[in-house]
């Protein structure tokens, strides 16, 4: 992860989200008790860890490598930026408590900048691109139909690039990425990219944050 004040500052200020109130997703899936899965990548999976662990229903976050091969999911290869993989997280949620249609609500107002291609903030390359790994036809919809709500209601000033792509596997990622910003929260990109997410969160998507205002 490379540390940058200027592309940090970028994200924290997030520049390219309207002021207008952010739109719900148009379709969603019923509540209903067990739990999902959802594959997202958005940036350096750091920060997108971050973000998701804080809300309420998610029972696990593991941060990993996918779009690519076994062979290549790991840190060095992946850094090179030519074997397919993106910087992912697996979100393990409870569906009667948080639905994939709210995940992806703040997947797109918090989460990242969907508007960036091949990179996030400081962060360049593919490893770093905006993608949705859909398991299934109904989280497809889901994701089709929000992005296409979002960019016609102009919430960003660019249109959204995330690519939408079969989900085909899930490598978790090294131990010592996982829960990186809690277990490190005095490095300075955790301070200039992670915690204005979180801080974000907190703010736009109350409701959805464990132990939030629900009203």
């Amino acid at each position: 992860m490379k540390w940058s004040a200027l592309g940090s500052l970028f994200l924290a200020m997030n520049l390219n989200a309207s002021a207008a109130q952010f739109p719900e997703p148009p379709i969603d899936e019923k509540p209903a008790p067990g739990l999902k899965k959802a594959v997202l990548a958005g940036g350096c999976f750091w920060c997108t860890e971050a973000v998701f662990e804080l809300i309420e229903g998610v029972k696990d976050v593991v941060s990993g490598y996918s779009g690519g091969s076994k062979e290549t999911a790991n840190y060095r290869r992946v850094s090179m930026g030519d074997t397919g993989h993106a910087e992912a997280i697996e979100i393990t949620y409870d569906s009667s408590v948080v639905t994939f249609g709210q995940l992806l609500r703040v997947f797109f107002e918090v989460a990242h900048d969907p508007t960036q291609l091949n990179r996030q903030g400081p962060d360049i390359g593919p490893q770093y691109r905006s993608a949705i790994f859909y398991l299934n036809d109904e989280q497809k919809r889901i994701a089709e139909a929000y992005i296409r709500t979002l960019n016609e209601a102009k919430v960003f000033r660019s249109k959204i690039v995330t690519e939408l792509a079969p989900f085909k596997a899930f490598y978790p990622a090294e131990d010592y990425h996982q829960d990186y910003a809690a277990n490190n929260p005095g490095n300075p990109y955790i301070y200039f990219n992670a915690v204005p997410k979180v801080e974000k969160l907190k703010k736009a998507c109350p409701r959805l944050v464990r132990g939030g205002k629900k009203s």
